[in-house]
């Protein structure tokens, strides 16, 4: 066989190899795109089910009136506007530094049995049923304490976040390149100086996801709330008295059999949809407006640092 009898066989190889591998590639975008499709639409369904049912209850005194008389369509959600914020910001404040601290040390420091046995527990903890962290609040906090209280559906719902915070941030510190911390070794820095500026700086996005998620998986639960907090037709008075939420009263409006409580059950489900969706926008466009240099000039700049 002569060399361009060679080539000519090659060639017609090599399309035939390219032609199999771009129909696979469209068979493939297919069968993704088609479940994309198939995800968004039950998704679309419910967001147009609830704008269209919720929207005509939208108001300010709605938004900002106590819930009034059951059956009367009167009053509206503000103490349970209020006590949504004021949930989600404590849990956070309890769930997202445990969750944080916990990925990075998985992440940085985890090649040990000790880091095996909390990966464990994090696994463990993220296919708990809600009802049983918020029994297990109730047990802990709400018995002995003798009342319902705000600290106790905080801290049942930080049991749900950190989890999900410390498993999206583990995974995010490990997609960082291990160049970027031999680069800051190179360069004379320690390892929780190389952790903090250099590895968290190019995992922030990844992390702020976690975070994010753990808010809006927070921000619809009802069942811990009930053991916890239990519910009030009043604004923010204590923490250590109950307290209402939106999920609280989307339930009890759901139950109630007159048309005026259904119509402020679906302007409920509406305004806790927007408020989920205001915090990740408002976190993202935080975030996105804060970017600094480039990884590799805070590194010569930290090394330059350094070594003055």
């Amino acid at each position: 066989m002569t060399t361009n009898q060679r080539r000519q066989e090659y060639r017609a190889l090599f399309k035939q190899n390219v032609e199999k591998r771009l129909v696979v590639d469209k068979a493939v975008r297919a069968v993704v795109f088609a479940c994309v499709i198939i995800a968004i639409i039950p998704l679309g369904s419910i967001l147009v089910e609830v704008f269209k049912n919720g929207a005509a209850a939208i108001s300010y005194e709605f938004l900002t009136a106590t819930p009034g008389s059951i059956g009367s369509g009167e009053g509206g959600i503000g103490p349970a506007i209020q006590g949504t914020l004021i949930i989600i910001g404590l849990s956070s404040l309890i769930g997202v530094p445990i969750g944080v601290m916990s990925g990075i040390f998985l992440s940085e420091y985890g090649d040990n049995r000790l880091a095996h046995y909390i990966r464990f527990f994090n696994d463990v903890f993220m296919e708990f049923p809600s009802i049983v962290l918020g029994i297990f609040a109730f047990l802990l906090i709400v018995l002995i304490l003798g009342h319902f209280s705000v600290w106790a559906g905080a801290f049942a719902l930080s049991l749900i976040m950190f989890p999900i915070v410390a498993r999206t941030t583990e995974e995010s510190l490990k997609m960082v390149p291990m160049t970027y911390r031999e680069a800051g070794t190179a360069l004379g820095l320690k390892k929780w100086v190389i952790t903090i500026r250099i590895v968290i700086s190019a995992a922030k996005s990844g992390m702020i996801t976690g975070i994010l998620l753990s808010v809006s998986r927070i921000g619809g639960e009802t069942a811990p709330l009930i053991m916890t907090i239990l519910g009030s037709s009043t604004f923010f008075r204590s923490m250590d008295v109950p307290m209402d939420a939106l999920p609280l009263r989307i339930w009890r409006l759901s139950l109630l059999p007159y048309d005026s409580a259904q119509l402020q059950g679906w302007g409920a489900a509406l305004v806790l949809i927007m408020i989920i969706l205001g915090i990740n926008l408002g976190v993202r466009y935080y975030f996105a407006s804060k970017k600094g240099n480039n990884i590799f000039g805070r590194l010569i700049k930290q090394g330059a640092i350094i070594k003055k």
